[in-house]
């Protein structure tokens, strides 16, 4: 077996700079440009490569989830931000007005919404 020394994820967006702005004005993570695209520094350690590709195709999933203490501070903070929730018609996924999946009071999993980035890729916050 391979003896791994770290790992990462990485997805493509279609303006690294509009990028950059998104995941460091707007949602407040660390972001550092290398060169040859950007390192998100994710809270507990964790990071992820963003590289601008120009036949860029959104993910038709989630990307990244991004644990938060109180859902519905972050979305009133995001949304205040510009930020617009999706608003998923799929069967067990229930979503209130602010477009909050509340997993934790049906014994479904944690209080969830997602976003899109500025490359339509999908962003979720969710809480335990």
């Amino acid at each position: 077996m391979a003896n791994y020394l770290s790992g990462f994820s990485g997805f493509s967006v279609t303006d690294q700079k509009a990028a950059q702005d998104f995941y460091s004005t707007i949602l407040g993570l660390e972001v550092k440009d290398t060169g040859m695209g950007l390192q998100l520094l994710l809270p507990g350690g964790g990071k992820v490569f963003i590289y601008e590709k120009p036949d860029h195709a959104p993910a038709s999933f989630t990307i990244l989830n991004l644990v938060v203490e109180d859902i519905d501070a972050t979305v009133d903070e995001l949304g205040a931000k510009g930020v617009m929730f999706e608003h998923y018609d799929m069967p067990g996924i229930k979503q209130d007005e602010k477009g909050v999946a509340r997993g934790k009071a049906v014994n479904m999993g944690p209080d969830i919404a997602w976003f899109k980035d500025p490359a339509d890729n999908i962003v979720a916050v969710l809480s335990n």
